[in-house]
């Protein structure tokens, strides 16, 4: 194993650094791209639309990392030693007795000024969630953080540890149960003042796209299923903050199983257990080898505990290591593992995230790319075909000319009846994906949202809620299977004609692109077990059933609805990836068909005038050879490597689906 010094202490920013590199070039390659795209005669309005927002998606993408454990673990220090130890000190407060009380985000926006967002807590009255509550300013407090002055910074900084004073019965319509519980109606009980905080503040990594997300402890985190159902899923890696000198505790196994392992559903490499405060276990009274064996020890028995592999548990000391950067005490920073778990961080969520954005990338446009490449590909050949079908023609006498012009003729009479009748099926295909993409509507889903709604009005318990989920699931995932066997029909339909073109005519062999539904199928699979393991978890005690279960279904039908829009768009993208070539295709054998007749006629008056048609064929070709490297260029750049496992994963995804629904298969 590589030895772990100071030379690697800004290994997660050089790891960062040449991410941003990556997505910058890339960027860059589809904006090369948009500007090809806008000059062709048939470019799509709509894509163009994609391309420009996935452009900017890109400019605004971010890497998030959550930390997550019980109160007290050590959380605030961890971040302060792993991402912000070149301010040399705190940046968030974490020291003893000044616990993190809402759900902070740390994050960086050029287009706003250095400051802290923050929603109170009496947000938790409206039936919006946290996602909703951000598109609008009014509803949060902002206050500026001045940069020069780092106690004025520091102390800005301590609203998110605050607390208040509120009455029991207003305790009760927040939803903080246990807060107000066993509370005479005449006293008060201490509540968090802020639900939600937002850091903008301009670091290096932030800078770079990283983003931190704090989380409160087990109570904070089963009064908000959003942080669980919506945040905590989104993030890109969840460190699990324990401390040495405890262990795992009976409320971290609780904040393990309910909610770091129903975020992480199928993506159980995000997990990393950081074992916090090594430095509790460093007595001068024993020798190092029996300290080691010790966190040795502890660690096996967090890895057991958790069941995870010895390599995903982190012994470490925040509080040592940020000590240890800022006086750049190498040795003390060593001891401290904390570059341990940077390089983990720095070699292994980054590739990931990179491996993510590519995927997203082929979903977005892959297939307009592809189909672009097939295009400047047919065009070199038609326009080889002419260049030798001009060099055949020359010296060539009258006779011979008219007859070859005779038999273009018989041919070109022949392929339009064939294009007329293709026009026929053309509207037959086209009827046949609107009904498929009807089945896809978001007005459709938005109705089976209000009737699931509707059904559940009078009935908020948690057998309401099965029920209710039972409905929504089942009732989505049995209109994805029927739009998935619709799908395979027209490209069916689609590969015959693809068939007799080329069979006839000559035109290109291309495979149709295949629609599956089956990937957005496993994350509704994901997305049914991370609910029905938060439904029966133990924190839904924790606060108000009644106000829990209504913010829950909330939650999770925002999140079902994202991923039925992501196959809504998907199954456009199909439609049009699946179709296009050949229509272009068949209009561009006609035109070819076309130019061969007028060279033909050209001949016959003047052959002198082909040498000028020559030129200008061998200036196209330069054109679209130059296209053709640049499309190459964006298609080498978005492939996954991973696409032959990805591939592997979506056949297995559907048999799996039809195990968590088995009444809509």
């Amino acid at each position: 194993m590589q030895d772990i010094t100071a030379d690697s202490i800004d290994e997660f920013g050089q790891r960062l650094s040449d991410y941003e590199q990556w997505k910058t070039k890339i960027t860059a390659a589809i904006e090369s791209y948009q500007e090809w795209y806008d000059t062709q005669q048939d470019s799509d309005t709509d894509e163009e639309l994609k391309l420009y927002e996935l452009i900017e998606e890109l400019r605004n993408d971010t890497l998030t990392i959550a930390l997550v454990g019980e109160f007290s673990r050590g959380k605030t220090e961890l971040i302060n030693a792993i991402f912000f130890s070149d301010y040399h000190r705190r940046l968030l407060p974490s020291t003893p007795g000044r616990t993190t009380m809402c759900t902070t985000e740390i994050l960086y926006d050029g287009k706003i000024d250095p400051c802290i967002r923050l929603l109170p807590i009496e947000s938790r009255k409206s039936p919006l969630t946290i996602s909703e509550l951000k598109k609008s300013k009014i509803h949060w407090t902002t206050l500026p953080l001045n940069l020069d002055s780092a106690e004025e910074m520091a102390e800005t900084l301590q609203e998110i540890v605050k607390n208040k004073q509120v009455t029991p019965d207003e305790a009760r319509e927040l939803g903080l149960m246990r807060a107000a519980e066993h509370v005479e109606d005449s006293s008060t009980v201490e509540v968090p003042t802020w639900r939600h905080a937002i850091i903008n503040y301009p670091h290096r990594l932030l800078k770079l796209g990283l983003a931190v997300l704090d989380t409160p402890g087990l109570n904070a985190l089963g009064s908000e299923p959003e942080l669980t159902l919506s945040m905590l899923s989104r993030a890109h890696a969840i460190l699990f903050v324990l401390a040495a000198d405890t262990g795992v505790t009976r409320t971290d196994m609780e904040v393990w199983k309910n909610h770091v392992c129903v975020a992480t559903t199928g993506n159980a490499h995000t997990r990393i257990a950081a074992l916090n405060k090594i430095d509790t276990l460093w007595d001068d009274l024993e020798n190092e080898k029996e300290i080691d064996g010790f966190i040795n020890r502890q660690a096996e028995e967090t890895r057991r505990l958790l069941d995870v592999d010895r390599a995903m548990v982190f012994p470490v000391s925040a509080q040592k290591g940020l000590l240890g950067k800022i006086k750049k005490n190498d040795e003390l920073l060593s001891k401290s593992g904390l570059l341990k778990l940077e390089k983990k961080l720095s070699e292994d969520i980054v590739v990931h995230k990179q491996n993510l954005i590519r995927d997203k990338i082929m979903s977005e446009i892959g297939s307009v790319v592809s189909a672009s490449h097939e295009l400047v590909k047919n065009r070199i050949a038609t326009l080889d075909t002419e260049l030798a079908e001009i060099q055949k023609m020359r010296g060539k006498s009258v006779d011979v000319i008219d007859e070859m012009s005779e038999k273009l003729h018989r041919q070109k009479d022949v392929y339009d009846k064939e294009v007329q009748s293709f026009q026929v099926t053309r509207r037959i295909l086209s009827s046949q994906v609107k009904r498929m993409l009807k089945r896809l509507s978001m007005s459709r889903y938005d109705q089976l949202i209000i009737k699931t709604r509707l059904a559940m009005r009078n009935s908020w318990t948690t057998t309401g809620l099965k029920g209710g989920m039972g409905t929504f699931f089942g009732g989505t995932f049995k209109d994805l299977k029927k739009v998935e066997r619709q799908a395979e029909e027209i490209r069916s339909l689609v590969e015959k004609i693809y068939d007799k073109f080329h069979h006839d005519h000559g035109l290109p062999r291309t495979n149709p692109a295949k629609f599956s539904a089956s990937a957005f199928m496993k994350k509704y699979q994901a997305l049914y077990a991370e609910a029905e393991a938060f439904r029966n978890s133990p924190s839904m005690l924790v606060t108000e059933q009644h106000y829990v279960t209504k913010k829950f279904f909330i939650t999770l039908v925002s999140r079902a609805r994202i991923i039925f829009q992501d196959c809504n768009l998907s199954a456009l993208n199909w439609a049009k990836a699946v179709l296009t070539p050949i229509y272009t295709q068949i209009q561009e054998h006609k035109t070819m068909i076309d130019r061969r007749l007028e060279n033909l006629e050209k001949m016959r008056g003047n052959q002198a005038v082909l040498s000028e048609r020559v030129a200008e064929i061998e200036e196209e070709m330069t054109s679209l050879q130059q296209q053709a490297m640049l499309i190459d260029d964006i298609l080498g750049n978005i492939v996954s490597p991973q696409s032959e496992q990805a591939a592997r994963q979506d056949e297995q995804a559907e048999a799996e689906a039809e195990m968590a629904y088995p009444a809509a298969s």
